[in-house]
């Protein structure tokens, strides 16, 4: 019973980790796509009548803001102002920096080294990880998901002996994680193979 009870509530709060971000995002572009519909109505007076052109270009509008942005924050001075804003008040949001990082992982584009797959030894079991960082005595802090909900786990400092880094996308390592651990024999060949080719040179 208290497995189960666990298990709904790990459940729920995965679900709720993926759904809120996704609501607000729908409900800022809808908000945005109002705020921009005056700027539009000239344009959207040209186009057929059976056509919805205000919430056309409205959104065209908006993805076009965002592109511009996007683009602007990828130049060197965009990058720090970027930063600076991150710093100053995104990162006070709770939940933010871990949400921003895993959405630039499942993106392909995160520059942080954090969130490589890994096994970790947890007792007498590997279990699949996420290495967050590194501490300076040379420990790892890694953060070890609960199935099927990757955005729910435990958190542990674990001696470099007990963590094994797997040269595995991202993704690969998440979509083993929501399948039940379906796919782990491909996660466990790469940890052997990461072992051989590490074999010859403590030699």
């Amino acid at each position: 019973m208290k497995r189960m009870l666990g298990f709904v509530v790990s459940s729920v709060v995965g679900g709720l980790l993926i759904v809120i971000p996704v609501y607000l995002s729908i409900l800022l572009l809808l908000k945005a796509m109002g705020a921009v519909a005056r700027l539009v109505q000239p344009f959207a007076g040209l186009l057929p009548d059976w056509f919805p052109a205000e919430k056309f270009l409205s959104l065209l509008l908006v993805l076009t803001i965002c592109f511009v942005i996007g683009a602007a924050v990828r130049t060197s001075a965009g990058r720090s102002i970027r930063g600076h804003i991150e710093k100053s008040f995104f990162e006070r949001i709770p939940g933010y920096a871990l949400l921003r990082s895993l959405t630039q992982q499942l993106a392909g584009v995160s520059e942080e080294n954090v969130w490589k797959p890994a096994f970790a030894e947890i007792e007498d079991a590997l279990v699949p990880a996420f290495i967050i960082e590194e501490l300076q005595d040379g420990r790892f802090t890694v953060f070890v998901p609960a199935a099927p909900t990757p955005l729910s786990g435990s958190v542990y400092i674990l001696t470099p002996e007990r963590v094994h880094p797997l040269d595995v996308p991202f993704t690969q390592a998440i979509k083993s994680i929501t399948k039940w651990g379906s796919g782990s024999k491909e996660l466990v060949a790469a940890m052997d193979n990461r072992k051989q080719d590490v074999r010859p040179d403590a030699a």
